[in-house]
């Protein structure tokens, strides 16, 4: 323990064992001091004896300025005067030892790991004092029994030199079995209930928010909705009990429509919690009906026209098949890549808000003269669009576009595709006008452009521009 401490405001307090010391050091001085003197003074070698002293007492002078800084001032080993903050501990003492200063400054690393027990007493006992023993803290804990087990669902926080197969290995020896772990980010240290609640708002007020809201669920995992009957015909996907079906990897729902819409993660079998949670979000999405944000934008065109770009559903199937009638046969082609005849068979599927988000532009009268489509596409997105042949060239395909990748970014698609043809030159300007990586991949006239949207954020584009104006883009439907 240190002699010197310190008040609230900062000033130094010496202690009286400090003082009776360096007080007795200097009698001791004065003693030798004087000893030295005489045996100087009667003694036939006193120049030598001199220099030696000087040397001594030089040592001395120099032992006791080192002795004083490294235990007057300095503070006790291992005590740093520091804190460990609030967020360092927060799972109880079962989370593992404090973190050390290298930890809170940031040498860290958050983690998901997820793994099966015996339940029986005793077992997370000894999983938290394996993971105690690698310094790992447990911030939060979820547990999913099973006939005959219990998964435990954990969000870590370790030293950031820690491997993933190092944890998975002292789990392992404490009893854990099928254990799986990933890196975690700032957003999973929102509790369960905060962000299931927080995802059925969002489904509550979108119903194309419903893809999204379970993935962001469930973590990595694939999601497609089948339609009951497919848009080019033939046999549609079987029949799933109204309670559900889940098998392992795959769960299957009921789709308020009448489809199905499955979800796959093969990586690691569901949890009948996290089936009940997808289910109940699907419920809720059913007895909400129909519903799409009714916002709109009115924005003016270089030569004056007033348009607006709002979102569109199924109630503007009409105005959509209006606007396929004045379409030439060209421009369907290039968009449908089938016969022109089929055109109108895909709309239905393509303004559904179960299978993606579809905006409108509708002139001062009225009229729908332009549609574009983000799809949800099981783990890809795909943009498509489609302009009536009198409002193109006129810049509303690029803004359709900019905003429908704004919208894949809010979504957190990792990239968005468009399928179209070699000639569209329209839609190939107006995809690198994005400003934003591009692959291109064409086989047989047919062309798809990628765009990789973790680059840069993508906003929609205001004012129109000479370069934003294209052609009727093509575009692959979802389910075909």
């Amino acid at each position: 323990m240190s002699d010197v401490t310190r008040t609230k405001d900062g000033r130094p307090v010496h202690h009286w064992r400090r003082d009776l010391v360096e007080l007795a050091a200097l009698f001791t001085a004065v003693a030798v001091a004087d000893g030295v003197a005489n045996l100087i003074g009667h003694g036939p070698g006193g120049p030598a004896l001199l220099v030696i002293s000087a040397i001594a007492l030089a040592a001395t002078a120099g032992f006791h300025t080192w002795w004083a800084r490294r235990h007057g001032h300095a503070p006790p080993a291992g005590d740093t005067g520091a804190r460990p903050s609030a967020e360092v501990r927060q799972a109880g003492p079962s989370a593992g030892p404090a973190a050390t200063p290298e930890d809170v400054a940031g040498a860290s690393a958050l983690w998901r790991m997820r793994t099966t027990v015996k339940d029986e007493p005793g077992s997370l006992a000894r999983l938290c004092a394996a993971l105690a023993g690698q310094r790992v803290d447990i911030l939060s804990l979820q547990t999913h029994p099973l006939a005959a087990g219990t998964v435990d669902e954990f969000l870590l926080r370790g030293p950031g030199a820690l491997a993933a197969g190092e944890i998975s290995r002292a789990v392992s020896l404490a009893g854990g079995t099928s254990t799986w772990i990933e890196r975690a980010d700032a957003h999973d240290l929102v509790d369960a209930p905060t962000r299931v609640l927080g995802l059925a708002a969002r489904t509550a007020l979108d119903a194309a928010e419903l893809p999204l809201a379970l993935r962001q669920l469930l973590g990595r995992c694939t999601i497609r909705s089948l339609p009951a009957t497919p848009v080019g015909g033939g046999r549609g996907p079987e029949a799933v009990p109204v309670e559900g079906a889940l098998e392992e990897t795959v769960m299957r729902l009921r789709a308020p429509e009448g489809g199905v819409i499955t979800v796959e993660r093969p990586y690691l079998p569901f949890t009948p919690t996290e089936f009940a949670r997808a289910r109940a979000l699907v419920e809720l999405d059913a007895r909400l009906g129909p519903r799409i944000p009714r916002s709109q934008d009115v924005l003016t065109l270089p030569e004056g026209n007033a348009i607006t770009v709002r979102r569109a559903d199924t109630r503007d199937l009409k105005a959509a098949k209006a606007m396929h009638e004045r379409c030439s046969g060209r421009t369907l082609g290039m968009r449908y890549h089938g016969p022109v005849g089929d055109a109108d068979r895909y709309l239905n599927h393509l303004l559904s808000p179960r299978f993606g988000r579809t905006l409108a532009v509708q002139t001062a009268s009225g009229r729908v003269v332009g549609l574009g489509h983000l799809l949800w596409d099981g783990d890809e997105t795909e943009v498509a669009l489609l302009v009536e042949d009198e409002w193109q060239r006129r810049g509303i395909g690029g803004e359709l576009l900019g905003r429908l990748v704004a919208m894949a970014v809010e979504a957190g698609c990792a990239s968005v595709y468009a399928v179209t043809q070699a000639s569209n030159t329209g839609m190939v300007a107006a995809m690198r006008a994005l400003d934003l990586p591009l692959d291109y991949q064409i086989e047989e006239g047919t062309l798809v452009i990628t765009a990789r949207l973790d680059a840069t954020p993508v906003v929609s584009r205001l004012p129109y521009d000479g370069q934003a104006a294209q052609q009727p883009s093509g575009g692959r439907t979802t389910g075909d």
